[in-house]
Formats: structure tokens, C-alpha cells, sequence
């Protein structure tokens, strides 16, 4: 093997690019005997339809094969074939016959390929099944050309604006978004926009963001998908996108037809120029990305790039002969962070979109295997600590789903500073506090009190407070959610109690069954005319107070798109593969679906309004540092307005709560939780420097019916409080607050 960089190309730069008279080119395939480059072009009178001309690389240098190629520039369509050993067993399975996508490729075309399955799209011999004939053991040469994507040149775009709003994370509020649903069937866009890249950053869908208050659009992949071959076989495709063939690349079909037709430079620029759009309304741009595993499926899967390269370096293994995939994904493979390619692999995709396309940060899809090394996940993982450390990432939010299906996989907390996580124990409190203990008590069977409740509306420092110095992370470490793309709506958690998934062709066994919903006596809709009218208000009351406990509690709240609307998916908790009306989010508003926009809006703005809604530090149970106020940041008060006693926090029948958060600036709040089946007293408690003012409630169906002269009333008046609702006050410090106000510890 070859140590020497005496080769043409740049081989410490992976992948394919244009550089003066021609192309560099540099792929990773440690275990190959030898590598071509291949030159693509349309040819009516091949029998496939592709003239192909191979380009021998040198190699390898580190197991690196590189070259300088003249006379090719942006536009043509490669792929790679890599020669060497077919021994399954262990592990290696080169097969010159099946081109090879870049790992490294800016630009894909063909993904279309993908929509029919093909048995030549498999390195071993498959049944009519596609499953292996005769295990592994025998290679198929059969040429895959003409049924895999090709990779293409792209040109450097050049480094993106950096127009980024750079939005603090305790005035941060997450809206989750899919790029082809949010905007599919929104009739304000011109035809040709909806459900693109464009639509994203057309006025109307900026509109709608601004007007809701949210700061961050949080994509669902975009990276290049690839369908499942099992899906493909069932004409089904993969709508969320969690399945990535092109780290690299945009996924071209959401990018508008006329982008389509211009090539992969089109799509790059429809995308970079919706980011340049939102920036410009002060949105920022998250892109959810999944580097936990591949789309090539598992041990017997299809050979597409990694697998045909150098599996052994990108794949971790099971250790067992002959050689398995080891599955912490539940995808099949899981890509292995213990190796330094696999590392520099992620670290150079973030960096192209965070420069080149100007995101502003990452969601992480599993990210506990993106920190495994050989003795499992370790917060000191090479790869976190370079997210923390590199110049390019380390001001990028950087979100993690801090979970995987490997042993100790479940690891919310676990991750180092400045990531966030999405705090799966919010969702669940939340949940189980407004509707599955009251759909308990309805039949007489016990809940939960206040207390994990409380503790997720104050930031979940038991989860997100252990560090060194402890506390370090503060509140904006949780990322609370009631809801994302995967489960049920807000709308469908109130109305459906059971899954109903057929739709995806799975005989409903697919999706959670630990919803924690409650359909309030009826499963699914209620007709207008007809039984059951009587619980729809009822009905809309538990989806405000869903979403006044998001929206209200400390930390960094995630909306899902279409919530705000009151989207449903007709009980199905597992859309991953309906591109239909199923996903698409419904622009058509009726009245109650008006007053729902509304009520997020008002709520979104108080959160921004309220200095006391956005502390970034962890509550103390004392006066901030080096605030002129001297009143504790948080304190809790039952329903007469009495400290709360450990009996209290014990006791499951506890179902009433007051809390108040006071900002540095003096203003505060109280938020009143009535979480009980019949309406409760409740004395406002004391913490405010005058008297409260009523802000919001849950009972009204439109935050203008508190319109009017202020309901402002002093410490220690009773009011009463409706079963199962909410109600925020605010004692503001001489008059309206900057919304701009940074508590001690905001990250900015």
C-alpha cells in the first residue's frame, strides 16, 4: 500500500471538484485492490443508454485514490467502481459491476432510478424477493448503470452570506417543518412552488412564520433519500426522508420542476436562496440530519456507495463471522463513529451546509450513536468535542435526539455544552397531566400529581443540571416538545385514544402504542350533526393547554407544523410514508382552527414579550446575580397560595399548582395550573412587585375575548379556576419590556 501524496489531485479534499483546467478527485477505499473514476454521458445508441469512459485512479495514498482529471467540469454525471475482494465473510465486498456513488458527491441525478426495484442494484445474487439466492456468497455482475443515481460535478458556490439572525436560545421557539407538507396544499403560492424549496422562502410562507412568532424553521431531512427497496416493492415511498444516500446533496425533488430540469447547481441555488429569504424575515433554518446511519439497508442490502467502498471503515460490525451489520439504528446499519474517516465524513458535510448553503445549525436524528466508541457513548467522543471546538460549527445550534437502540441508548442529559436535546420526559409529564390522568379519573382510576410536571415547566434540571460546574447547561438544554413528526397532532392526541395506521400498509403494527392520549369519550372526529358535540369544547380546551404548557415553560419550546391549525392525520402516529393529505398540512381554516392560530400567536408573543417566559439559566430558588431585584427567580404556591410542602409534591391527588418566575428586570409571572376534573379556588399567590394582570386562559376559545379594560387584580384575590385549565398572569417593570432582555447564562 502506498503512503506517498505524489499522485495527482488533492487527496486531503474528498470527493470531486472543479479546480482549474478540470476535476480533483479523491475517494475513500482502504481495502481496494483499485478504483475508477467513470464519466457519464447520455448515449441513444448504447444499449443502456449511457456512454461510459473509466478513469484509473492512483492509490491508495492512506486509502485514499485521488487524481487529476482535465477537460471535465460542472455537469458531468460519475460514479466510481472499486476492484478488489468479494469475501462477504469478512466483510469486504468490491464488485466492479455496480457504480458507485460519491460519498463526497455535491450533486445527484437519477434518484427516480430508485422508484423500481432492480435486482442489479445488489452486489450478491437475489431472488425474485431480492433476497440473497445463496447468502452472500456469490458476486452478481450484472452492470448496475443504468438502474442507480449518478453523482454529478458541482461548482463551488462560494461561501454563503452570512445573514444569519443568530437568534439567542432562550428566545429561540423550533418549528418543525417538512419542506414538501408545510407548503403542498397552500393555495396563496403559485402551483409550481408549493411543496418546494422555493415555496419555503416565498412571502406567503414567511408570512405565516413571522406571524406566529416562531424564530427557527427546523427542516425534515433534505439531505439526498433514497426509499427503502421493501417500501419500493410495495409502490410505497419515504416521505420524513430519514434514509440518506447523498450527504452532500439536496434531495432534488423538492426543489421546483424548472430547478429539476436545470441540474444539481439549480437545486443548490433554490436552496440557498430560500435560506437567504428567511434569514432576511429574521427566520433562521435547522436542518434534521441523519449521519446515525446510510441508506443501503443492512447485511444484505443494496449496493449503492459505502457498501461497494470500503464497508469496513464506514459500517460498524457486529464482530461475528461471517461479517454482520451491527443494527443500533433499527435501520439496519449504523455508521461507524470510532473510525477518524466516518468522523471527518460528518464534519465536512456540516461545514458545506453551514458554509456553502448558510444554514444556522443541526438537529441530530439518534444521535447517541454519533458518540459511541468501543465502550459505548461517552459525552468526550471525538466527533462531540469537535462540534464544540470547530471554527465553522461551534456557533451553529446544534440539537441532539439523544437516543439510539443500542444497549444504553437512552441518554437524555447525557450530551456536553452548548447542545440542546429533545427532552422526551417533557412530552411524556405533559401528556400524561392533561389527558392521560384525567382519561384515568374519569373512570375512577388514580394519576399523577404536580410534581413531574413541575419539574419539566421549571427546565428539567434533574435531567439537563448535571455538569461540571453543575448546572452549567441551564434551561435552554431542553428542547420541550408535545408533539413531532413521529405520534400523533395536538389535534389527534385529543381525539383518538388507538392508532390508526392501515394507511401505510402495515396492518396498523407499525407506530407507538404509548400515546398518552385521550379521546374525551368518542374515538376520531364527531360529526356536526349528531352525538358527542358536547366534548368538542372540551376537546379544544386540552389542545390550548398542550400548548400553553410548551409554549409557557421554561426551556426551548418545538411547535410542529400544522399544530398551530389544528392538523390532523386521522390517528395515524406513523405518517413516514404517506405523501398525501395524510401529512400535508391543511390551509383551509375553519372557525375553531382560526381561533387555535390565534391562540398560538398571542401565546408565542407573551413568551416574547415577557422577560420572566426566556430565562436561559437554571432556577435557584433565589435572587438572581447581579439583578437589582431581590425576590427568589422561582417559587411554587398550591392553591391557596401556601409554600408546597414534600407532602404535597408526594401526594398524586395534587393537581393544582401556582409558579412564579421573576426576570432580572423585576416583571414576573404566574402561571396557574388547574389540572383537577371540577373547578378549584385558587388565592394568587404573592412574588409580584404590584398586582397581576390576567394575560391569557385557557378556557377562551380566542385570546380576544380577554379583551377590554385589563383584568388586573392584587396578590391574594380568589378567583376560580375552570376544570383543567391554565391561566397566565404578568406583573410587568415599567411597562413594556425589550424583548431583546438577556437573563444571566443566554448563550447568544
Amino acid at each position: 500500500m502506498r503512503h506517498d501524496d505524489t499522485g495527482y489531485g488533492n487527496l486531503r479534499r474528498l470527493g470531486v471538484h472543479p479546480v482549474g483546467d478540470g476535476i480533483d478527485v479523491a475517494v475513500l477505499a482502504s481495502h481496494a485492490d483499485a478504483v475508477e473514476l467513470c464519466l457519464l454521458d447520455p448515449d441513444p445508441h448504447a444499449a443502456d443508454g449511457w456512454a461510459e469512459r473509466r478513469v484509473p485512479l492512483s492509490g491508495p495514498t492512506y486509502g485514499v485514490w485521488h487524481a487529476h482529471v482535465p477537460g471535465v467540469g460542472p455537469g458531468q454525471r460519475y460514479g466510481f467502481r472499486a476492484h478488489g475482494r468479494w469475501d462477504p465473510a469478512a466483510g469486504l465486498r468490491y464488485n466492479p459491476a455496480k457504480l458507485l456513488v460519491d460519498p463526497y458527491g455535491r450533486g445527484l441525478d437519477g434518484l427516480e432510478r430508485l422508484s423500481a426495484p432492480r435486482s442489479e442494484r445488489y452486489g450478491h445474487l437475489v431472488d425474485d424477493g431480492h433476497q440473497p439466492a445463496d447468502g452472500l456468497r456469490t458476486r452478481d455482475d450484472t452492470d448496475s448503470r443504468a438502474v442507480v443515481p449518478h453523482s454529478v460535478v458541482v461548482a463551488d458556490p462560494g461561501v454563503a452570506p452570512d445573514t444569519r439572525p443568530r437568534v439567542p436560545m432562550s428566545h429561540t421557539v423550533v418549528y418543525e417543518a417538512h419542506v414538501r407538507g408545510l407548503t403542498r396544499r397552500m393555495t396563496t403560492l403559485p402551483a409550481e412552488l408549493r411543496g418546494t424549496y422555493a415555496g419555503l422562502g416565498h412571502p406567503a410562507t414567511v408570512a405565516h412564520l413571522t406571524g406566529l412568532g416562531v424564530t427557527t424553521l427546523e427542516l425534515l431531512p433534505i439531505q439526498a433519500i433514497a426509499t427503502e427497496p421493501w417500501l419500493v416493492r410495495e409502490g410505497r415511498g419515504n416521505y420524513w426522508g430519514y434514509n440518506t444516500l447523498g450527504y452532500f446533496a439536496p434531495h432534488p425533488s423538492y426543489a421546483t420542476q424548472a430547478a429539476q430540469d436545470a441540474g444539481p447547481d439549480a437545486v443548490l441555488s433554490e436552496v440557498r436562496d430560500a435560506v437567504q429569504a428567511l434569514h432576511a424575515a429574521g427566520i433562521e433554518v435547522v436542518l434534521d440530519v441523519v449521519y446515525n446511519h446510510t441508506c443501503e439497508g443492512g447485511t444484505d442490502g443494496p449496493h449503492l456507495s459505502w457498501r461497494g467502498l470500503d464497508p469496513t471503515v464506514y459500517y460498524l460490525h457486529d464482530g461475528s463471522t461471517p461479517a454482520r451489520f451491527a443494527d443500533i439504528t433499527g435501520c439496519g446499519n449504523s455508521l461507524d463513529f470510532r473510525r477518524p474517516r466516518v468522523v471527518q465524513l460528518t464534519l465536512d458535510s456540516l461545514r458545506w451546509w453551514a458554509e456553502r448553503v448558510g444554514v444556522d445549525g443541526f438537529r441530530f436524528d439518534l444521535m447517541v450513536t454519533l458518540g459511541r466508541d468501543a465502550d459505548g457513548f461517552t459525552p468526550n467522543h471525538p466527533f462531540l468535542t469537535a462540534l464544540q471546538t470547530d471554527p465553522v460549527l461551534c456557533d451553529r445550534k446544534m440539537i441532539a435526539e439523544p437516543w439510539d437502540l443500542g444497549p444504553g441508548g437512552w441518554r437524555t442529559g447525557g450530551f456536553p455544552a452548548p447542545h440542546s436535546e429533545w427532552n422526551d420526559r417533557f412530552r411524556n409529564a405533559v401528556r400524561s397531566f392533561w389527558l392521560a390522568d384525567p382519561a384515568a379519573a374519569a373512570h375512577g382510576r388514580p394519576g399523577h400529581g404536580v410534581r413531574d410536571l413541575a419539574t419539566r415547566l421549571a427546565g428539567s434540571a434533574d435531567l439537563f443540571g448535571h455538569s461540571d460546574p453543575p448546572l452549567l447547561r441551564g434551561v435552554v438544554a431542553s428542547v420541550n416538545y408535545v408533539t413531532a413528526h413521529d405520534g400523533f397532532t395536538m389535534a389527534d392526541l385529543v381525539a383518538y385514544e388507538h392508532k390508526h395506521n392501515l394507511a401505510n400498509g402495515e396492518q396498523n403494527r407499525d407506530g407507538t402504542d404509548d400515546n398518552r392520549s385521550w379521546n374525551h369519550g368518542i374515538e376520531g372526529p364527531v360529526a356536526e350533526q349528531g352525538p358527542g358535540l358536547e366534548i368538542l369544547p372540551l376537546r379544544r380546551r386540552s389542545i390550548r393547554n398542550l400548548l400553553g404548557t410548551l409554549l409557557l415553560s421554561a426551556g426551548v419550546p418545538m411547535l410542529t407544523a400544522g399544530d398551530e391549525l389544528g392538523r390532523t392525520q386521522h390517528g395515524n402516529n406513523n405518517a413516514y410514508n404517506q405523501d398525501t393529505e395524510i401529512s400535508w398540512l391543511d390551509w383551509e381554516l375553519s372557525p375553531w382552527r382560526q381561533n387555535l392560530l390565534a391562540t398560538t400567536r398571542h401565546l408565542i408573543r407573551l413568551r416574547r414579550e415577557l422577560p420572566a417566559l426566556t430565562t436561559a439559566a437554571f432556577y435557584r430558588g433565589r435572587p438572581f446575580d447581579g439583578c437589582p431585584d431581590d425576590r427568589p427567580d422561582l417559587l411554587w404556591r398550591t392553591a391557596e397560595g401556601a409554600a408546597v410542602l414534600t407532602e404535597h409534591w408526594q401526594d398524586p391527588a395534587t393537581r393544582t399548582l401556582q409558579m412564579i418566575r421573576t426576570a432580572c428586570d423585576g416583571s414576573a409571572v404566574l402561571l396557574v395550573v388547574n389540572g383537577a376534573l371540577d373547578p378549584v379556588p385558587v388565592t394568587l399567590a404573592d412574588g409580584a412587585a404590584g398586582d397581576w394582570t390576567l394575560e391569557w386562559e385557557s378556557g377562551a376559545e380566542h385570546p380576544d375575548e380577554l379583551d377590554g379594560d385589563p383584568q388586573v387584580v392584587p396578590p391574594g384575590t380568589v378567583v376560580e379556576t375552570d376544570a383543567l385549565s391554565l391561566r397566565l398572569y404578568s406583573a410587568r417593570a415599567g411597562g413594556a419590556p425589550d424583548a431583546q432582555v438577556s437573563e444571566p447564562g443566554d448563550p447568544r
